[in-house]
């Protein structure tokens, strides 16, 4: 993606595309790293000269590299089942009460301390001398440097919340080397030269690019970072490390600016994209459409149960899950799962004012869920608050103004570089509907 940053404007231009397509290989998925620096050396061909690049992606997976910088091994994917049974090993020697207190996550069996303590003495283990989240190889590989940038560190539960550095202490207490995690650097920070440009450090976490993507105007605001996942959650100044933030499972993760996302995981709209792909990969929009038509909150369930994790056989499991027959026309299926991903949103963005003590006078969905008309809709009618929804490629704006204020083409915080989103992008406002009192009973038949 190509952006163009000007006083009071910024715009996106798609420079290439490619495909990012794991591969089960010997029982184990992996990412295929090699394919997506292609794509990126490729696409950096396409974009032209610019001024500088930053990168995003998604969390907690990682290469290790040896003595001399060699990648050992393709990257293994998140969803991949190596960690199963780690979680509880690991809380046998810190627990979870502990792992909360010094890091604010989640708890998620796919945190990259849960795949590097399952990685322990494998060979590529053993040579490895350092680890690169996925985002800082790639940056390795087009400068030379090492380095874990901060946002995306926040997410391996390896990271104090509070000094915002690695945890040496917790590090050594999993049995891991701490030798193998490179220094931390900030958001906005330049990493070194491809050529003659500057890599430069953004929110390396998409989600943490895509809040800074987040037209809000005022500070009470929700977002929901809607993609294959949906990040819920609240700007806040510091992290919420009490109790009940740990059992509601609420995350304190890193942001631009010093900020804290604190958020929660939810399943998003990954159980409908394996339908779809089931289903022969139909038409979004005449889905949607004909799910528009289904009665509402008929069938819902937990999104958030670890059966909707893995791939395959998707259609399945969300009929069994909600008493449907297993060949329910796709339409029922779709409004199922929209109706269940708006719950669950609304939940999330219900506990999270509640444990940090804050109230949000809109909800902003960003990213591809923001071209959904139904679920925007549906989830300001569950929220009982005004949904704002756009931009879609918000990742790609927060990316690009991280950068552009890094190079002193723009001034000023993060509320000024949302002030240029709102004057510069296109934000469909949906109005609560409906009576709540429905979505509420819904709830309580899937609690």
């Amino acid at each position: 993606m190509v952006g163009r940053v000007g006083a009071g404007s910024v715009s996106l231009t798609e420079a290439h595309r490619f495909a990012n397509e794991p591969v089960n290989a010997g029982g184990t998925l992996h990412w295929d790293i090699l394919g997506l620096y292609r794509g990126v050396l490729e696409g950096l061909r396409a974009a032209g000269p610019v001024d500088s690049i930053g990168i995003d992606s998604w969390a907690v997976d990682y290469g290790l590299l040896d003595a001399s910088g060699a990648l050992l091994g393709n990257p293994v994917h998140y969803r991949d089942g190596r960690t199963d049974g780690v979680p509880s090993r690991v809380a046998s020697v810190v627990t979870d009460e502990r792992l909360y207190e010094i890091t604010g996550l989640q708890k998620l069996p796919f945190n990259t301390i849960y795949q590097l303590v399952s990685a322990v003495g494998t060979p590529q283990y053993e040579a490895a001398q350092q680890v690169l989240l996925i985002p800082d190889l790639l940056a390795y590989w087009l400068t030379g440097e090492l380095g874990a940038e901060y946002t995306n560190a926040s997410t391996t539960e390896l990271l104090d919340v509070r000094t915002r550095d690695w945890s040496l202490p917790l590090i050594s207490s999993v049995g891991l080397r701490a030798s193998l995690f490179p220094r931390v650097r900030q958001p906005g920070s330049t990493i070194g030269l491809h050529g003659e440009t500057p890599v430069v450090a953004v929110g390396s976490h998409d989600t943490a690019s895509a809040v800074v993507g987040v037209p809000a105007a005022s500070a009470d605001f929700a977002y929901i970072s809607c993609g294959t996942w949906s990040l819920v959650g609240l700007e806040l100044p510091g992290p919420v490390l009490s109790e009940a933030s740990r059992l509601a499972n609420f995350t304190n993760e890193g942001g631009v600016d010093g900020t804290v996302r604190y958020l929660r995981n939810v399943m998003g709209l990954w159980p409908l994209q394996e339908c779809m792909r089931e289903w022969g990969s139909p038409d979004i929009s005449d889905l949607l459409r004909a799910a528009s038509r289904e009665a509402a909150l008929r069938h819902v369930v937990d999104l958030d149960l670890p059966i909707f994790l893995p791939p395959g056989d998707m259609c399945g499991r969300v009929t069994s899950a909600a008493g449907l027959p297993r060949d329910a026309a796709p339409a029922v299926v779709a409004r199922c799962i929209v109706d269940s991903l708006a719950l669950a949103q609304w939940r999330a963005v219900e506990q999270a004012q509640e444990l940090a003590g804050r109230s949000v006078d809109a909800v902003h969905i960003v990213g591809g869920g923001a071209r959904n008309a139904l679920l925007c809709q549906l989830t300001a009618d569950a929220c009982g608050l005004p949904v704002l929804a756009g931009p879609v490629e918000a990742t790609a704006l927060g990316n690009v103004l991280v950068q552009a204020r890094a190079a002193g083409v723009v001034d000023g915080d993060l509320a000024a570089l949302r002030a240029v989103l709102r004057e510069t992008q296109q934000i469909v406002r949906y109005e609560p509907s409906g009576d709540r009192a429905e979505w509420r009973a819904a709830a309580k038949r899937i609690a």
